[in-house]
C-alpha cells in the first residue's frame, strides 16, 4: 500500500499527528503491514515539502498537527480515481528463490515447494479465521470491514501461492520423470 497515499486518506477527515496517523492505519490495515513511526514522519515531511500536506499547529500535548493542503485533496481523489499499476511486478522472493534452487547443486527443489506449500498452508489457515472474526464483528465495529478486505485479500493471495506452488510441483515432477526416461 501507498503509505503516501494512505495518510493522504487518514488526513482527509481532519489534521492529526504522527504517532495517531500510525495508529490509524494500523487500525484500517487490521496491523497485516507494519508502519513504524519513522516512516510516518518521514512520509510527512515528503507530503509537506511536496505541497500536499502543511504543518497545523499542535494539540494540548504539543504534537504537531497535519492538515491536507488543496494539493492534497486534488491528489488524494486522483489515486482514488487510479487504477493500481502491475506493470513492474515487484520481485518476489519465493520466485527468485525457487528459481535458483533448481541449478543449485544439492538443493531438493521439491524439498523447497513442499516447505513453502506447509508454511501458506498454515498461514491460509490463520488468515481464513482471522477473516472468520472479522466477518462476525464488522456489523458491530465499522472499522472491521476495511480489517476484513485485507484478509480477504491475504486469503486470495495464499491461495493463488498455494495453486502456483502446485504448478511448480507438477511440473518439476514431469521434468525429473522425462529426464529418468532418457536415461
Amino acid at each position: 500500500m501507498s503509505i503516501r497515499h494512505g495518510l493522504l486518506a487518514l488526513l482527509e477527515p481532519g489534521a492529526r499527528y504522527g504517532a495517531r496517523l500510525r495508529t490509524e492505519f494500523l487500525a484500517r490495515t487490521g496491523g497485516t503491514w507494519p508502519l513504524n513511526i519513522g516512516q510516518v514522519y518521514t512520509t510527512l515531511g515528503r507530503l509537506e515539502r511536496d505541497g500536499l500536506v502543511v504543518q497545523d499547529g499542535v494539540d494540548r500535548a504539543g504534537r504537531v498537527l497535519y492538515a491536507l493542503t488543496e494539493a492534497g485533496r486534488v491528489e488524494l481523489r486522483a489515486w482514488f480515481t487510479r487504477p493500481v499499476q502491475r506493470v513492474s511486478p515487484p520481485r518476489d522472493e519465493l520466485a527468485i528463490k525457487l528459481v535458483m534452487a533448481v541449478g543449485a547443486p544439492g538443493v531438493d527443489v521439491r524439498t523447497v515447494v513442499g516447505t513453502q506449500r506447509r508454511h501458506v498452508t498454515e498461514a491460509l489457515h490463520g488468515y481464513v479465521r482471522q477473516r472468520a472474526e472479522a466477518l462476525a464483528r464488522a456489523h458491530e465495529h465499522p472499522d472491521e470491514l476495511a480489517r476484513l478486505l485485507v484478509l480477504e485479500q491475504l486469503v486470495f493471495h495464499a491461495e493463488a501461492e498455494s495453486r502456483w506452488l502446485d504448478i511448480c510441483e507438477a511440473r518439476l515432477v514431469r521434468l525429473i520423470r522425462a529426464g529418468d526416461a532418457e536415461e
